[in-house]
Order: C-alpha cells, then sequence, then structure tokens
C-alpha cells in the first residue's frame, strides 16, 4: 500500500460539472483527470477510466443536479471503475447533493431517499463525500464514512458586504433555515427577520406572516435551493406587502426547475426583486442566466478543502476564514 504522504492528487469529473472541475483543478494547477463518460447506443452510461490511478488519492467532481437520475449513475458507475482500477482513496465531490429533501418521512409508506443514495455511494465504493450545504445536515450522520459539509455563507455575504446597501435585513424564507440565516446575518452585523410559510406540497407555499422588522428596509432573503421559484417569489412579494424598500434574493443551489425561468423574468419584469444571487454548484445554462442573476464561484473553497483532505490536515478551519 502507497503510504498517504505519498499519494498523488487526481481529480476526474462527470458530465455535471465540468466548468467547476476544470476551475478547481486550475486552482490546484493540476490537470483534469483523463475519462470517457459517455453513453452506449442503447442509452447506457459507459465510463472508461484513461490513466492509472492505482494507489493514488482520487477525487470524483459530480452534482447530482437535474437529470438527477443520469448523474447520479455517471457518480457511482465512476466510483465502481476506480475502486476496481484499485485507486487507494475515493473522495466523491458533490458540490449539490440531489434528493436531500427526502431525508425523512413526513406520510406512511414513503422513502427516506438521501439514505438510500447514501447506501448507494457507499456500497459503490467511495471513501469520503465532499458536499456543500445540505438541505438536511442529519444526511451526514447517513454515512458510515466521513463526510464534510462546507458552506457557501461566506461566498454569498461577502458579495453583499462589497454592495454596501442600506437598512439590510437578512430574511429566512422558513424557521427550518433560521440558522443559516443567523450566520449570514451575523456576518454583514444586520437584523433577521422570519418568513412563517405553510407547505402542502413541495412546490405549494402559504406565505403566513412576517416575524421581524422589515419597513422601509432592503431585504436579502437567504435559501440553500431555489427549485421552481414558488418560495422566493411568493417571499418576497410578502415582504413588498409588509413594507420592505427592495428585496434581494441569493441561495447556494440554483436548480431551476420547471416553471422557475419564466417566473424569476416575470418577478424581475415586475420589479419584484433587485436580484437573484446563486453558486455554481449546479451549472446555470445560458437560456437561464437572465439579466439580474450573478453566479457566483465555489471553486475556491472546493479546491483548499480538497487540498487539506489531500494532505490530511483541518477541514474546519475553512469555516472559520472569511477570506476565502
Amino acid at each position: 500500500m502507497i503510504p498517504d504522504e505519498k499519494r498523488v492528487l487526481k481529480i476526474f469529473a462527470g458530465n455535471s460539472n465540468k466548468d467547476l472541475a476544470e476551475e478547481i483543478c486550475k486552482y490546484l494547477n493540476i490537470p483534469l483527470g483523463k475519462a470517457d463518460v459517455s453513453r452506449f447506443s442503447d442509452g447506457e452510461i459507459k465510463v472508461k477510466i484513461e490513466e492509472s490511478v492505482r494507489g493514488e488519492d482520487v477525487f470524483i467532481i459530480q452534482s447530482t443536479c437535474p437529470p438527477t437520475n443520469e448523474y447520479l449513475m455517471e457518480l457511482l458507475i465512476m466510483i465502481d471503475a476506480l475502486r476496481r482500477a484499485s485507486a487507494g482513496r475515493i473522495t466523491a465531490v458533490i458540490p449539490y447533493y440531489g434528493y436531500a429533501r427526502q431525508e425523512r418521512k413526513t406520510q406512511p409508506r414513503e422513502p427516506i431517499t438521501a439514505k438510500l443514495v447514501a447506501n448507494l455511494l457507499v456500497s459503490a465504493g467511495v471513501n469520503r463525500v465532499l458536499t456543500m450545504d445540505l438541505h438536511a445536515g442529519q444526511i451526514q450522520g447517513f454515512f458510515d464514512i466521513p463526510v464534510d459539509q462546507l458552506e457557501a455563507v461566506s461566498i454569498l455575504s461577502s458579495y453583499f458586504k462589497e454592495k454596501n446597501l442600506d437598512k439590510v435585513v437578512v430574511v429566512s424564507p422558513d424557521v427550518g433555515g433560521t440558522a443559516r440565516a443567523r450566520e449570514f446575518s451575523g456576518r454583514l452585523k444586520k437584523p433577521i427577520a422570519i418568513i412563517d410559510k405553510y407547505r402542502s406540497s413541495f412546490d405549494d407555499v402559504e406565505i403566513m406572516h412576517i416575524v421581524g422588522k422589515v419597513k422601509g428596509k432592503t431585504a436579502i432573503i437567504v435559501d440553500d435551493i431555489i427549485d421552481t421559484a414558488s418560495s422566493i417569489i411568493k417571499g418576497s412579494q410578502a415582504l413588498l406587502n409588509a413594507g420592505a424598500e427592495e428585496v434581494y434574493i441569493c441561495a447556494t443551489h440554483p436548480v431551476f426547475a420547471g416553471p422557475a425561468k419564466e417566473r424569476i423574468e416575470k418577478s424581475f419584469h415586475d420589479g419584484q426583486f433587485k436580484e437573484v444571487v446563486v453558486t455554481n454548484t449546479i451549472p446555470v445554462d445560458n437560456d437561464k442566466c437572465l439579466p439580474g442573476i450573478k453566479v457566483l464561484s465555489v471553486a475556491k473553497i472546493f479546491a483548499e478543502a480538497v487540498n487539506r483532505i489531500h494532505n490530511n490536515l483541518s477541514i474546519s478551519t475553512l469555516f472559520k476564514q472569511n477570506k476565502i
């Protein structure tokens, strides 16, 4: 067995977010590993690792974003290929962890799909997972291997610090996101408000009332995911109705599913919010990158985390650094 300190760092990528993978490799000053991830004529996934990984420290960068099932299978098959090629250690770098919203049973006879995905990854042969802003923190406990969860709050809050907005209030879109909003507000040294909402389904949200003072202020809604954009649109309208002067949206993961593009475009046109700020944990296609949508890169923080894992250094210090 090759000692940890002598293992070569190698990074491979599936098809979900190659631009982010190449940006991470640029920070680390290493080439992206050669791998063919394509399809057979019948649509099945074909993977061929095109360089030796025997005994090496291997990282696979792959967000399990839509089409989630396709990208999840790519990741599982790549892990299997690397394990069978005798990689020394395999770390799955999953900037966006799909199926994270099915992390518990809310009704009888429902699955806990986030746990199933964890089982699949471990069964495929992964040794470690690196991700960002899990929808539910308890997903870390679904694994019996190390799981490192990075946070985008430093990147997002730094962007708004530079804007130097007046009379800011940081708004959590629901009670469950209070901790995230409080961390964000602490970095900006601004007050917090909470939107009390009722969700009858994944796509149907009703705003109950707003806890906190928003009248005459610039509101920044802080969330982890923008899916169909229903929550942010109803939330921003509730804030304006309560007297907020203007609304900004920021979120880590731009899923932008279904009618999201049309809803966001209409809201910009109606002046409902000023800007939507997201990261590139999920690539924002050109047809969805509307004027008013700002995409920030998470490559630097992921590169630093990969480097620390490779060199057996602490990851927790990243959370204490505002400069990354």
